[in-house]
């Protein structure tokens, strides 16, 4: 289900690159930028619900301490890194 749906943003991606050596009309290609952005957007949310649904779920649910501290620092970390881009 993740690898259809980034194969699908790397064909549009590479749709945007002709777009680009064709001398497209820029507004087209900000608009086939924005989709692709738009599809990545949802494959990382996709995939950071399974995340929480799997490996933070268990981590939560188990004894180790050290183990939960570190998926609750990653999820932090990755989150302030998209609040930095």
């Amino acid at each position: 289900k993740f690898t259809r749906r980034i194969a699908s943003a790397s064909g549009h991606l590479k749709g945007i690159e002709r777009m680009v050596e064709e001398d497209t009309y820029c507004v087209d290609v900000i608009r086939q930028i924005q989709a692709v952005k738009a599809a990545l957007d949802k494959v990382s949310s996709l995939i950071l619900d399974n995340h929480l649904q799997t490996c933070v779920t268990e981590a939560i649910r188990g004894d180790d301490v050290a183990e939960r501290e570190v998926r609750l620092k990653e999820l932090t970390a990755v989150f302030e890194t998209q609040t930095k881009l």
